[in-house]
C-alpha cells in the first residue's frame, strides 16, 4: 500500500527527493526511516496528520518532509547530503495517533524501501 520512489546515487552536497504514494486508505501519520548496512532501522522523520513534524537531529535544517493536501502522498527533500545519509530509505504509515512516532513500533505499513547512496 505505500510505494516509494526517487532514489539514487548522488554526490556528497547534492539533493535528492523522496516520494512515497499511499493507497487504500488515509493514515494519520506518514514518516521515513533508513538502514545502513550492518545497523538498525533508524528513525529520519514524520508528519502527522495535521501536519506537525519531527526530525532526527542529524537532518534537521537539510530534510524536509511533506504530504500532499489528500495526505495520500508523503515526500522527503533532501539537501545537502552528506556520505553517511547512505542508506535504503523506507516509507512508513500509521493509522493511529500515537505521541512517540520516532519508533517502528507504531507503523503499521511499510514501503518496499529505496536506495539512497551518497559519495564523497
Amino acid at each position: 500500500q505505500l510505494v516509494e520512489s526517487g532514489g539514487g546515487l548522488v554526490q556528497a552536497g547534492d539533493s535528492l527527493r523522496l516520494s512515497c504514494a499511499a493507497s487504500g486508505r488515509t493514515f494519520r501519520t506518514m514518516g521515513w526511516f533508513r538502514q545502513a548496512p550492518g545497523k538498525e532501522r533508524e528513525f529520519v522523520c514524520a508528519i502527522r496528520f495535521l501536519g506537525s513534524t519531527d526530525y532526527t537531529d542529524s537532518v534537521k535544517g537539510r530534510f524536509t518532509i511533506s504530504r500532499d493536501s489528500a495526505k495520500r502522498t508523503v515526500s522527503l527533500q533532501m539537501n545537502s547530503l552528506k556520505p553517511e545519509d547512505t542508506a535504503v530509505y523506507y516509507c512508513a504509515a500509521s493509522t493511529h495517533e500515537y505521541s512517540n512516532i520516532r519508533t517502528t513500533a507504531n507503523y503499521d505499513f511499510w514501503g518496499q524501501g529505496t536506495q539512497v547512496t551518497v559519495s564523497s
